[in-house]
């Protein structure tokens, strides 16, 4: 982790190693997430010029070159390693290890009510959408799997997830 950070800082000694972004939680719940900063610290600015090419349909936002992320956040990205950071969250009550990603609030303000149930339970680090096609996967479909983990969830499938979720990070996948 120290490596990141002073990658992370070589980069842009300026700017903060963690990015702290408010999210929504279980029950609709605000709380901080941290992450290892991936992008230029302009990016939010950066966003609404950005929004006609979202490449996902629905309430969130995703796109395959965003020209936001910085040369080193490429690499964490690939490697899920920007996600570190949210062991805090974890440890803080915030997050668990496996469960649906946490909306930001622009996101969560457009969720229809069948759309908010994906908030009955913690967010995670990682769940069933990041292990069945992440960005691939329309909003619906992940409204879906992250439904499905509620119904099945359980420590088996959790440790599941988890061990499909070290395969996709690792040299035995192609990184999330």
């Amino acid at each position: 982790m120290l490596v990141v950070a002073f990658l992370i800082k070589l980069e842009d000694p300026k700017a903060p190693v963690i990015f702290r972004q408010e999210r929504i939680g279980q029950g609709g719940k605000k709380f901080f997430m941290y992450k290892f900063r991936s992008m230029y610290t302009d990016a939010e600015e950066r966003l609404s010029e950005l929004l006609a090419q979202n490449e996902v349909e629905g309430h969130m936002f995703k796109m395959k070159n965003d020209p936001r992320v910085t040369k080193i956040g490429k690499l964490i990205r690939k490697l899920s390693i920007d996600e570190f950071p949210q062991f805090v969250n974890v440890l803080n009550g915030d997050m668990s290890m496996v469960g649906p990603r946490p909306p930001l609030e622009r996101e969560y303000n457009n969720y229809s009510n069948h759309d908010k149930k994906r908030l009955l339970v913690k967010p995670g680090c990682t769940g069933l959408w990041q292990v069945s096609g992440r960005n691939t996967l329309s909003f619906e479909e992940m409204i879906a799997l992250d439904l499905e983990y509620i119904e099945k969830r359980n420590i088996f499938f959790n440790i599941k997830i988890m061990l499909l979720t070290f395969k996709e990070i690792t040299v035995f996948g192609k990184g999330m």
